[in-house]
């Protein structure tokens, strides 16, 4: 069985906007999947629906086996601003990926287990940042901060990785680092992942598999060498292209912007 599958899904928002429109695919156990789009083509919708935040007007979403009906905790965020508590360090900020296995109360008083606390340092030593443990995450750089982000998703031991334009406000560099480290991570614990991107040229270095999406459509669906300039230009400017043809192609999804 495949770890994840969505059945002929759509969204449909307030009666007439149609955010997703009759997707369907299936991804294997540890697989490393690309959403490539222009701003707007539905790939931040697909997420919401995979982890259980937005419930398709149509259709259905299986995860190891179970149909989704809510927010999952086997399903870890890594979002496109960190979101971390820059008062705490990148440890602690760690720590708070366990929420979905230890009360409240006790994470905010640090009375985290001592599992929870292995796996902190341990996803902390995945993403390359152990010796920064104890830095305050107000003083890291971008990439180190979306580095802790995607530690805290570690901690909460997913069976699924989504992460929403995870590099997008990051340099060329940067952006490369947090990738790296996200592949090796999902390499290391044989993690299925699925992220959104809009850098054409680091979703063809980091994904194992590419779905093109516009206006709500599953339009592509494969691997590296399928992923030509033509039909990186179908799926950002439609069926008939870009006059300025495949020099654009290259370039325009740089500036693209994540999606509604």
């Amino acid at each position: 069985m495949p770890a994840v599958s969505l059945e002929n899904v759509t969204k449909v928002y307030g009666g007439d906007t149609v955010a997703l429109d009759d997707v369907s695919f299936e991804i294997p156990e540890g697989e490393f999947v690309v959403l490539l789009g222009p701003s707007g083509a539905g790939k931040s919708t697909m997420l919401r629906v995979l982890n259980g935040l937005t419930q398709p007007t149509e259709g259905e979403v299986i995860i190891n086996e179970k149909p989704v009906r809510g927010e999952r905790s086997e399903v870890g965020m890594v979002f496109q601003m960190h979101y971390l508590i820059e008062s705490m360090s990148a440890f602690k900020n760690a720590l708070t990926g366990g929420l979905s296995r230890s009360n409240v109360a006790q994470s905010l008083l640090t009375m985290n287990s001592e599992e929870d606390k292995r796996a902190a340092l341990e996803a902390l030593d995945t993403v390359g940042l152990l010796d920064e443990a104890g830095q305050r995450a107000g003083s890291m750089s971008g990439g180190q901060k979306q580095r802790v982000g995607i530690a805290r998703a570690l901690v909460q031991q997913p069976d699924l990785l989504l992460a929403d334009e995870p590099v997008s406000s990051l340099d060329p560099k940067a952006a490369k680092d947090v990738m790296r480290y996200m592949k090796e991570a999902a390499k290391e614990r044989d993690l299925t992942t699925v992220a959104s991107l809009h850098q054409v040229n680091i979703a063809r270095e980091f994904g194992d598999r590419f779905l093109g999406v516009r206006d709500g459509e599953l339009i592509f669906d494969g691997d590296r060498e399928d992923l030509t300039m033509d039909v990186v230009d179908r799926i950002y400017y439609g069926e008939e292209g870009n006059e300025e043809g495949q020099n654009l192609a290259t370039t325009a999804p740089e500036r693209g912007d994540a999606d509604e």
